[in-house]
């Protein structure tokens, strides 16, 4: 099919995937309305329309923590994005650093971190860390990422129980029998079959791989997460890492004012306002809604991201307008890597640059800094 919107990316991934993955990216938790109102919510946010604003010298570059960026985008940390096109998250990486933008490895990659940071510069590589039991792998993993180069890290708080994602234990990728599901699934796409599943090997966590010094398989990847996230975590769990990691240290999965206040407070030089893509509590409110409050408790005292729900370079100003400083992009950019690789999450990122130059365009604004409440009808 002829892409003309990163959208579209979409239904290629759900052709190309076998259902346990396209499921895994696509899905939520519960009856996943909080998914879903992160997508309308976000669509009902009208722009202000102006015109004879002589917008010649229109720019899209920002600057985040002395680092300049050519989007205000980051590439958001995806659990197995090397099961969504081969070697998925050095593809990914690979198309982050052509276009002058932030990955965010995410913890639970197939390739590990060093794989990621020996094939791309380390100063466009973010890392997220999760909470996990074993802080003897959390302390291996911040210093593996200071070797490696990376001196930003992405802390996901929002993850202390796994959230009830029926999706993922209908299509296989966890449950009862899943192992044969997911291979009669593979085998019902042929093309994912070899460039992935044959030439993409291994197939294991290798973050966690090369800590524990064996192959960790993926064959209950969600049963794994549930063994090892650690619901017991406070503020105080995390003073230890705060003083240990040298760097900017940014907390994704806040939605409340009072928890972003509470980040001030711990020294986050960021905070990710995030539902996990509306994957853990179902009913939750959207991102778009909880965004404003936040920016409003914690003003300027440390830089506010946002993600879920953004589908387009439109979105990605309605955030920047509601006060974002960057956008995370997660599905956007899982649909375009299982689409067409690293090729695909190029085209991907020109489409949202294309859409938010005409935004920009219409709402007579020229400059990321430019953009706030007052382009909002």
């Amino acid at each position: 099919m002829i892409v003309s919107s990163a959208s579209d990316y979409r239904k290629v991934a759900q052709r190309k995937l076998p259902r346990f993955l396209f499921d895994y990216i696509d899905g939520g938790a519960n009856a996943e309305d909080t998914l879903q109102a992160n997508v309308a919510d976000l669509r009902a946010v009208n722009l202000r329309q102006r015109v004879l604003k002589n917008v010649t010298g229109l720019s899209l570059a920002t600057e985040w923590f002395g680092q300049p960026s050519e989007l205000p985008v980051i590439l958001a940390p995806v659990g197995l994005s090397g099961m969504f096109a081969r070697r998925g998250e050095v593809q990914a990486a690979k198309a982050a650093a052509k276009k002058g933008i932030p990955y965010a490895l995410s913890t639970l990659s197939v390739c590990s971190l060093e794989e990621v940071a020996s094939q791309c510069s380390a100063g466009t590589l973010w890392f997220q860390l999760y909470v996990l039991k074993d802080r003897g792998f959390m302390q291996s993993m911040l210093e593996r990422a200071q070797r490696a180069g990376i001196n930003k890290l992405v802390f996901t708080v929002d993850l202390p129980v796994h959230g009830s994602r029926y999706r993922d234990a209908h299509s296989g990728l966890s449950g009862p029998i899943a192992k044969p599901r997911r291979l009669l699934q593979a085998v019902a796409k042929p093309g994912w079959s070899f460039d992935v599943g044959i030439r993409g090997r291994p197939h294991d966590l290798g973050n966690i791989s090369k800590y524990l010094g064996k192959a960790t398989g993926l064959q209950d990847y969600i049963g794994w997460l549930g063994k090892n996230i650690d619901p017991s975590i406070s503020w105080s769990d995390l003073e230890w890492i705060r003083e240990f990691w040298k760097g900017p240290l940014i907390l994704k999965g806040i939605l409340d004012p009072e928890d972003a206040r509470d980040a001030v407070r711990f020294g986050a030089n960021g905070i990710i306002v995030s539902n996990h893509g509306g994957r853990q509590l179902d009913g939750a409110l959207s991102t778009v809604k909880a965004l404003p409050p936040i920016v409003d408790a914690v003003g300027s005292d440390l830089e506010v991201f946002v993600d879920s729900g953004v589908r387009s370079g439109l979105d990605v100003v309605r955030m920047l307008a509601l006060g974002a400083k960057g956008v995370l992009l997660g599905r956007a950019a899982a649909y375009a890597l299982a689409a067409a690789g690293q090729g695909g999450v190029e085209n991907m990122l020109e489409i949202f640059a294309k859409e938010m130059r005409v935004a920009m365009t219409l709402t007579g604004v020229t400059s990321i800094a430019q953009i706030d409440r007052r382009i909002l009808a």
